[in-house]
């Protein structure tokens, strides 16, 4: 007769006990990333068109132009900001108002507009992204910046206008330190560094990843205060749902 084989070991099941504490570690590690390295964002305005739309929603790297701290900073992708780069930040110009728009120039460059077209340290920009159509009509001081100064009434920060000649050399607008000039890529129509200065490094909040849902939004809905407003636009979200949503858009890497 041939030996009797012994019963395999089976593996002592978890206890109730354990379950709730991994449950708890994952729920902890879900939460922290949530609150420290990713935030969600939802694009409320087309000066970002045609890279980004309107009812966008993309989740925010709020980590990565952050300063190394602890001894975490080396295990993380820590880098400073980059021409090009699109970020989210604190509006200067509106407080508490986040705001999308692409880093034009960064400390020491010197930028102006001529007829629209874009230049950084005397080199003209090659913008693929820009999105031109007319929507508003011609505006010197937009085209031309900074060599056609504000008109008396327009949408100018009043401590732009005030501030905006000390940051002029040669007919370029000179970037100081821990700053930076950003513009939207619907030219036409982005309410951008034009209007209200530099970036503050310290507002700046992360860089867009990508596009996790897309919802044809309205564009003012971002202004829309009042609750009624608010739950009337969140039912036409749960009836529109599937016919709405632009699901070509979805996973779409922001660049």
């Amino acid at each position: 007769m041939g030996k009797k084989e012994k019963p395999k070991d089976e593996k002592p099941r978890e206890t109730t006990v354990e379950f709730l504490a991994s449950l708890a570690g994952v729920l902890v590690t879900g939460l922290f990333i949530i609150t420290f390295v990713i935030q969600a964002f939802e694009i409320p305005s087309s000066s970002m068109e045609n890279t980004l739309l309107i009812g966008d929603h993309v989740f925010v790297n709020r980590v990565q132009f952050s300063p190394p701290t602890g001894w975490i900073g080396p295990m993380l992708p820590y880098r400073d900001l980059k021409r090009g780069d699109i970020v989210v930040f604190l509006s200067p110009a509106e407080p508490d108002l986040y705001v999308v728009k692409r880093i034009i120039g960064i400390p020491g460059d010197r930028i102006h507009l001529r007829d629209g077209a874009v230049y950084r340290n005397g080199q003209k920009l090659d913008e693929p992204y820009v999105l031109n159509t007319g929507a508003d009509s011609y505006n010197p001081y937009r085209d031309n910046f900074p060599a056609v100064p504000p008109p008396e009434y327009s949408n100018v920060t009043d401590l732009w206008k005030l501030t905006m000649p000390q940051h002029i050399e040669n007919g370029d607008i000179l970037v100081p330190a821990r700053s930076y000039f950003a513009m939207g890529d619907h030219r036409d129509v982005s309410y951008d560094s034009r209007y209200w200065g530099f970036i503050p490094k310290d507002n700046v909040i992360g860089r867009p990843m990508f596009i996790y849902w897309s919802f044809e939004t309205p564009e003012n809905q971002y202004q829309q205060k009042e609750i009624a407003q608010r739950l009337s636009f969140l039912a036409h979200v749960v009836i529109h749902f599937f016919d709405e949503t632009r699901w070509r858009r979805t996973l779409k890497v922001v660049r």
